[in-house]
């Protein structure tokens, strides 16, 4: 999977998408509710966007670059929509920071500039979305 930028994305047309990827999240949270594994939501998730015409794979691989060697360490981005949004993926009693940091440096690994941070464990999923950006 190619995870070089595409240099002609706006922040309109990262806006939009970044709306419809949270209102097929929206769809999933209200059929499902909050207790179940993170992989539930993870495929629901990704079988709604690409019902929707999205391009979204889920465990895209992750490298890390050190010392100019790319070295496979495990790391997968959960769901990678349009090669341009990351989404990360939790089912857990409350976000914590090290969510947040492992979102950014996702980011910075990928070389994008927008991530989604959503954690499905909520009563309302309003209360479970951070939008993360990186070098926009």
């Amino acid at each position: 999977m190619n995870l070089t930028p595409q240099s002609t994305q706006s922040s309109a047309e990262l806006n939009q998408l970044s709306q419809g990827i949270l209102d097929a999240a929206f769809r999933v949270h209200t059929a499902l509710g909050p207790g179940l594994l993170e992989s539930a939501y993870e495929h629901c998730l990704c079988y709604e966007l690409q019902k929707n015409g999205l391009c979204a794979t889920s465990q895209v691989q992750l490298p890390v670059v050190y010392d100019g060697v790319k070295i496979d360490a495990g790391y997968r981005i959960d769901i990678l929509v349009e090669n341009r949004i990351i989404i990360e993926i939790k089912a857990v009693d409350r976000l914590l920071s090290i969510h947040d940091a492992q979102l950014l440096t996702y980011l910075k690994l990928a070389n994008k500039h927008v991530g989604l941070l959503i954690n499905f464990n909520v009563k309302s999923l309003k209360n479970g979305i951070k939008r993360m950006v990186h070098n926009l």
